[in-house]
């Protein structure tokens, strides 16, 4: 009975001191602030490297801020970088207003669209055809929160076709998705500013609709921007922002873990790198 106290005595003492030493490497290298917008693609890539951070001895702070304000707090140096531009269409204009402020790391995601999308049931292919059909759609375009690159083009796009009989409605990600699924519930037409990747496209049978006059532009990428002298500051941090790539199944893969019910989108994120230890070894300096 000694000898079993003995151990428990030292296998408890083991356990603090493990918890002591990994609380010290928290946050011994710096503090990392990054920031992202309210989207599922960037919840799940922002958390991702947040833990792959974390786990390097960093102490992360995740800020989730309007698009605009993203790419100003970066081109003033209030954070350290983001994992969020959607180039060379959705965020472009704000991009060229920050251009020679901020550093372009290059795509950390490729192979994303944005544009309208309606359940397939929908017998509608092209934006122009929505203007004929806009009582269908009870007249309403669902978006997602306003100022957004995709909002932006939406609007662009309405004009362009004419799209007269029909409103653009501010809403945010979560909205727009349970609008989308509640309407295919009941088999009605819905029109939403839809993107990829995206889980939506994972659950339900969907289409995007055909954009002749290409306003929403072609295929994009997601890129990673740091600020000016990150590389500097913190080169270990500024490599793995510069590394950071996955592939849209490999996205997708985490964006179904956060649609999962009572989802924690940083638990799973550290759900992911654990699970996937060899493609995090390739973003480490």
């Amino acid at each position: 009975m000694d000898k079993l106290r003995l151990s428990l005595s030292a296998f408890a003492l083991f356990g603090l001191c493990t918890l002591f030493t990994s609380g010290v490497a928290a946050g011994s290298k710096g503090k990392v602030e990054l920031v992202y917008g309210e989207w599922t693609t960037e919840i799940a890539s922002t958390n991702v490297v947040k833990v792959v951070l974390e786990d390097l001895g960093y102490d992360v702070t995740i800020t989730s801020v309007a698009v605009g304000a993203m790419w100003q707090a970066l081109a003033e140096g209030d954070v350290d970088g983001m994992v969020a531009a959607w180039l060379p269409t959705t965020q472009q204009t704000y991009f060229e207003r920050v251009r020679d402020q901020v550093v372009d790391l290059g795509p950390n995601l490729e192979g994303t669209r944005i544009g309208l999308v309606v359940p397939s049931y929908v017998e509608v292919d092209t934006i122009a055809d929505l203007q004929a059909q806009a009582e269908r759609f009870d007249n309403k375009i669902v978006g997602i929160e306003p100022g957004t690159g995709t909002m932006r083009r939406t609007e662009q796009a309405m004009a362009a076709y004419g799209l007269d009989d029909m409103k653009l409605v501010e809403s945010s990600g979560p909205i727009m998705t349970a609008v989308l699924g509640d309407a295919i519930k009941h088999g009605d037409w819905v029109v939403i500013t839809g993107w990829t990747p995206h889980w939506m496209f994972n659950t339900y049978d969907l289409k995007y609709l055909a954009d002749p006059d290409n306003i929403y532009g072609g295929s994009e990428r997601i890129h990673s921007i740091a600020r000016k002298g990150l590389a500097e500051d913190l080169p270990e941090v500024y490599a793995v922002l510069d590394n950071f790539h996955w592939t849209p199944a490999q996205m997708g893969e985490l964006m179904a873990w956060n649609e999962e019910k009572h989802a924690d989108p940083y638990d799973n994120a550290r759900r992911w790198v654990e699970t996937h230890p060899e493609v995090v070894e390739r973003w480490l300096p």
